[in-house]
């Protein structure tokens, strides 16, 4: 007689909604807590949480504990497995970060770990897994450097099959584009992989380092998982500004970059046949009349490619702009983040939330987006956390 109930929440369950959080949680070797003055790693590891579809809200479901700074998180395509670069800079007697794989199991959405391997170089800030699905790449702030990792027929990753490290000139401690008055140092030290990702196609691999104003472009083997020197192998950003994250419009033509210490975006064409980047338009990513010191973060493009979402640091907003005909950016609005300093931000499945982690605010709140005009409204709901990262999502009815 308790069947049909019982089959009701099973199927309740298997529909959830959920998201997985990555944290700083390693207060010895954290570098970025001490590079940055941050607090100590207050995460416990891996966070995940149920998120009601009609509100937003999210309610903790559980923690793979991890003393590693699991910062950064990708999904493989169908996202049956979990990949976290650990932003530790030792681990034993060896200089490297590490990247661990996890299987998400389909019903309770818990992580088991598969196995943990060298990220190729010290902490790694960005991973991302290739569109053909074999490997995952992955870019060391510290190290300067970038690592292709294969995956394995169970989703346990191996050792890295190309480790390209990153070398040149480093740009200048003051940014071209900083706004009057600012201080924004952070990078300009040495070489500072930033993120890598592979363009739509998967025959290019992008990546930026902060430390020497450039974004680095690849041709990729998706059989050997090596990267060569593209046609046009980079492209110089203004000395000093930073290049720290980027993102593709959904029809891979155009290609925007923000810029750390400059808080700038900057509009590329991304010519798909070679893998050329041309810069085509440069606008703040502050509101008019900013003055003072400015960390930007995340870069989003909305999935109906009208809009574009750029973080501020220290500002603490994110600045909303309207995607033109041609591509162009036109400031729209800006929008508090109910926190300090938002590390990342990105949209649930649907679209209609945005979800901010503000790391030195030990938070993640959540906005309401209207996709008419990009604009967000709180929605009062902040879900604590220990210094977030990155969350991204695992749709469960899908």
């Amino acid at each position: 007689m308790f069947a049909p109930l019982l089959g009701a929440q099973a199927a309740e369950k298997n529909g959830r909604l959920m998201a997985y959080v990555g944290t700083y949680t390693s207060p010895l070797k954290n570098m970025r807590a001490t590079q940055v003055d941050l607090p100590p790693g207050n995460g416990r590891g891996i966070h995940s949480f149920e998120v009601d579809r009609a509100t937003g809200a999210m309610t903790p479901a559980g923690v793979y504990e991890m003393g590693t700074s699991p910062s950064c998180l990708a999904f493989n395509a169908d996202k049956t497995r979990l990949y976290s670069g650990n932003e530790t800079e030792r681990v034993g007697e060896n200089e490297s970060g590490t990247v661990s794989a996890f299987a998400i199991d389909p019903k309770t959405g818990d992580l088991t770990l598969l196995n943990t391997v060298s990220s190729g170089g010290k902490g790694p800030a960005h991973l991302s897994v290739h569109p053909g699905g074999k490997f995952v790449l992955v870019a060391n702030y510290f190290g300067g450097s970038v690592a292709v990792l294969p995956i394995q027929a169970d989703g346990s990753l191996g050792e890295a099959t190309d480790v390209k490290k990153d070398a040149g000139k480093i740009g200048p401690t003051k940014a071209t584009n900083a706004p009057p008055g600012s201080f924004a140092i952070s990078g300009h030290d040495q070489t500072h992989a930033h993120m890598i990702e592979a363009d739509p196609s998967g025959r290019f691999v992008i990546h930026v380092d902060l430390g020497l104003d450039q974004i680095l472009v690849w041709k990729f083997d998706v059989e050997k998982g090596s990267l060569t020197p593209a046609e046009t192998p980079f492209v110089a950003l203004p000395p000093g500004d930073g290049p720290r994250h980027f993102a593709f419009h959904p029809n891979g033509r155009w290609f925007y970059s923000i810029q750390e210490e400059g808080s700038t975006v900057v509009l590329f064409d991304f010519d798909a046949q070679t893998g050329r980047l041309t810069s085509r338009q440069t606008i703040s990513s502050l509101p008019p009349g900013y003055a003072g010191s400015n960390f930007c973060s995340e870069i989003i493009v909305s999935a109906d490619g009208k809009f574009v979402y750029a973080g501020n640091r220290l500002h603490d907003s994110i600045g909303i702009f309207a995607i033109g005909a041609d591509g162009t950016l036109t400031f729209v609005t800006e929008e508090w983040t109910h926190g300090d300093y938002p590390r990342s931000f990105t949209f649930d499945p649907t679209g209609e939330f945005l979800y901010c982690c503000n790391q030195r605010a030990d938070h993640i709140a959540v906005f309401r987006v209207d996709k008419s005009t990009g604009k967000l409204a709180f929605t009062g709901h902040y879900t604590p956390v220990g210094n977030p990262s990155q969350i991204i999502f695992r749709d469960f009815a899908k």
